[in-house]
């Protein structure tokens, strides 16, 4: 690490560019019902797609993003992300339909890709293996701490002035980041190990990757639990709002669910360099299973509704809980083979598993009928699918070993 920037420097920074995709998401949150009555009032479900077409935008994104800043660098491609990501901003702030919105929220997801994917890349070019874990856990102590207060900035500014400034804050937030990664830390990818941007390479990476098995199933694994967090950040307003009649104090539930959430990042810090990120994974999907489960038979016997409410916060819990537990352990695993290809592995693991869980979470969200029902039966899939696909490659990996 530069001596012009200290380990608490470089964590703090590296937090707010991943936590850029934190705050685009989570301080929409109290802006939907307002968004819905402006742009789709005939159909407020679709709103959901603000949310699930950001995350689509950057799951594209991140195609190549990682393999451009393997070419150029790391610091050049964060800038030009973040200069597409604030003029989309300010696209969405003057939309006058769904369609056009939803359509600047893609693009601001492009641009996000550059700050997500540079980030895991330029941690991978200062750290390797549980190394990389525990600062990825460190930084997530830090991301996590976005959650819980982005729904009420987002829910006053939208009071004070209104939903088109969200998208305002955006470009100040981002400005921020930007400003501070070009000012304080130095390139970390040296010209001599910088690769030309060709698709042959591209494709010749994808192939590598897959046919590493633990790569693989990690990716796959990766995909089935970033569907379970969209799927619920595409639901939790609704559901507070419609189900629950808890929408005007949503923002004050969802922070207190982030803050429990974010000690995750703390027992991850604390337990995998002892425990390796396998068990941690496989520990806690099957944990989700159970929770799950327990949650579809609390919605099919239908008890009182704050009793019913309690229960789902809990759940809530448990589910940003385990993205806190798992998401930067599979990174980590997928990313520990491939440390010759950082940028573009980054750009590919990233990509295939924010695409996939788009096509996972949206039909989810979209089920949406007055109850929690049709998330606990999704979530508890997901997490099943991905319980099965850790077993396999821990049986995988002890064959490579």
């Amino acid at each position: 690490m530069p001596l012009s920037m200290s380990r608490v420097e470089f964590i703090a920074l590296i937090a707010m560019l991943f936590a850029t995709i934190a705050f685009s998401i989570d301080s929409m949150l109290p802006a939907l019902p307002e968004i819905g009555a402006a742009l789709s009032p005939g159909n407020l479900n679709r709103v959901q797609l603000v949310i699930t077409s950001f995350v689509l935008g950057m799951g594209i994104g991140t195609f190549f993003t990682g393999p451009l800043s393997d070419t150029f660098g790391r610091k050049p491609v964060v800038l030009c992300g973040a200069i597409l990501y604030i003029v989309a901003s300010l696209a969405a702030a003057r939309a006058q339909s769904l369609e056009v919105l939803l359509a600047a929220r893609v693009v601001q997801g492009l641009g996000a890709a550059g700050p997500r994917v540079v980030a895991l890349a330029i941690i991978r070019d200062l750290y390797q293996g549980r190394g990389m874990a525990r600062i990825m856990s460190f930084v997530m102590i830090v991301f996590t701490l976005v959650p819980a207060i982005a729904p009420s900035m987002g829910a006053i500014i939208v009071i004070l002035v209104g939903w088109r400034a969200v998208f305002v804050s955006f470009v100040i937030f981002a400005a921020s980041a930007t400003l501070w990664l070009m000012l304080r830390l130095p390139e970390t990818l040296a010209p001599e190990n910088r690769r030309p941007f060709r698709a042959a390479m591209l494709l010749s990476a994808v192939r590598e990757m897959f046919a590493h098995p633990v790569v693989r199933l990690s990716i796959m694994v990766q995909s089935l639990a970033y569907g379970m967090l969209f799927a619920m950040l595409s639901s939790t307003q609704q559901i507070f709002d419609i189900t629950f009649d808890q929408g005007a104090a949503f923002p004050i539930w969802f922070g207190g669910i982030a803050v429990v959430a974010a000690s995750a990042s703390f027992v991850n810090a604390a337990l995998v360099m002892r425990l390796g990120m396998q068990v941690l994974v496989t520990a806690m999907l099957a944990a989700q299973v159970v929770f799950s489960g327990l949650m579809i038979l609390i919605g099919l016997i239908e008890p009182p509704v704050m009793v019913h409410f309690a229960l789902f916060v809990i759940w809530q819990a448990t589910v940003f809980f385990q993205a806190g537990m798992t998401i930067g352990n599979l990174n980590a695993i997928a990313m520990e083979p491939m440390g010759h290809i950082a940028g573009m592995a980054a750009s590919v693991i990233g990509a295939i598993s924010t695409v996939a869980a788009v096509i996972l979470a949206v039909p989810v969200g979209l089920l949406f009928n007055g109850t929690p029902l049709p998330l606990a039966v999704g979530t508890f899939l997901m997490a099943l699918a991905a319980l099965l696909l850790m077993l396999a490659m821990r049986r995988k990996s002890m064959q490579l070993t």
